[in-house]
């Protein structure tokens, strides 16, 4: 899955909140907070519709400043495992005359029973993409 937005921010102001995992909060959905932030990862804190906390751990796969961030869900273990083999989750950023274009790229792998349910995978992460976009917009904005 793949959504795009044009903000207009200068890149270097998107790219300093996008490469902070502390102000995750701020724009990516469901993150109440972020913990234990290291070169490698983070756990971030999810709240789930029914406000139930679930930790979920990242590993940050590439940082390329100012245009490329890519992390990874570690799913063994996790309350995920039954649902996805995979997880991968990757933003780009490009000047856009006076803005920045955003694109923000969803790859997942379901598991188990989770295969014959892609549409609705696709659509809470289409869901996800869009609603961090927004919040990205309205932070840099």
């Amino acid at each position: 899955m793949r959504r795009a937005r044009r903000v207009a921010a200068p890149l270097e102001q998107v790219w300093s909140v996008v490469a902070d995992p502390y102000r995750l909060p701020r724009w990516w959905s469901r993150t109440e907070r972020v913990e234990a932030v290291s070169e490698r990862g983070w756990t971030s804190v999810l709240v789930t519709p029914r406000g139930r906390s679930v930790r979920a751990d990242y590993s940050l796969s590439e940082s390329t400043p100012p245009t490329l961030r890519r992390w990874a869900l570690d799913v063994e273990g996790s309350p995920f495992a039954k649902l996805l083999a995979a997880e991968e989750t990757e933003l780009r950023l490009r000047e856009d005359g006076d803005g920045t274009e955003a694109a923000l790229t969803l790859r997942q792998r379901p598991r188990g029973w989770a295969r014959f349910g892609v549409i609705v995978l696709r659509r809470a992460g289409r869901r996800t993409l869009n609603d961090a976009l927004e919040e990205l917009a309205k932070v840099v904005e």
